[in-house]
């Protein structure tokens, strides 16, 4: 069991990292290295003059240390994931659930929510230079959030109750009554435009991402699971 779930993750993992990396360089980057633009006061919006929305930026790669490292940690990060949802798929399938590429794409929903959407619903993402509350404070509540997420959406999958499903919503709304820390002022020189469109691409991404893993993890368990049958 164990080797089928480091052969699944890493797998899963890689292979997802690597595209959702090259979908970063391509569609995040760029907003990020705008936005530093405005951090670094090469650009000011707020002068008298309007200030071009589309300025000379770098190409994808023309920093290839950089974007390199971005995605050999890209990798990493989503391998390490993939390997959390295989020791779960392993806990379902055990329960009798069917795990396969298309119910995967459920898992990998079920990961976006809890690690994206949920503490970005209230904690949203955030380009370099803008106003933000203390960092320690912020990663105790996204924590806090990411794992009573993680639990409302076990609950949902297979709590098969009312009682389970009261539960995971009041889960999922807790963080949110309770609320993300908040900046004391807002302050920063990127305009709201691009924070906005960082957002949005961090989301869409993100999601990709998700279904991405969600359906090589469950390709791979399953595949890795006729494999053992047959050798048994």
């Amino acid at each position: 069991m164990f080797s089928r779930i480091l052969t699944s993750g890493l797998f899963a993992g890689a292979a997802a990292g690597l595209i959702t990396a090259l979908l970063q360089l391509v569609f995040v980057q760029p907003v990020l290295l705008h936005a530093e633009l405005y951090e670094s006061g090469k650009l000011v919006h707020f002068g008298a003059e309007a200030v071009t929305a589309h300025p000379d930026l770098p190409g994808m790669f023309a920093e290839p240390m950089r974007d390199g490292l971005s995605i050999i940690f890209t990798m990493l990060t989503y391998t390490g994931y993939a390997l959390v949802m295989a020791a779960l798929m392993s806990v379902a399938e055990r329960q009798g659930h069917e795990i396969n590429a298309r119910t995967g794409i459920l898992w990998g929903l079920a990961g976006f929510i809890t690690f994206h959407f949920a503490p970005g619903l209230t904690l949203a993402p955030e380009v370099p230079g803008v106003a933000a509350a203390d960092v320690d404070a912020r990663q105790i509540w996204w924590g806090a959030t990411v794992a009573t997420a993680g639990v409302a959406m076990w609950l949902i999958a297979y709590g098969g109750s009312l009682a389970g499903y009261a539960v995971a919503a009041l889960l999922l709304l807790a963080p949110h009554v309770v609320g993300a820390p908040e900046p004391e002022s807002f302050t920063g020189p990127v305009p709201t435009e691009i924070g906005a469109l960082f957002a949005a691409r961090a989301f869409g991404v993100g999601m990709a991402a998700w279904v991405l893993l969600g359906s090589f993890a469950g390709y791979f368990w399953q595949a890795e699971g006729k494999r053992a049958e047959a050798a048994a």
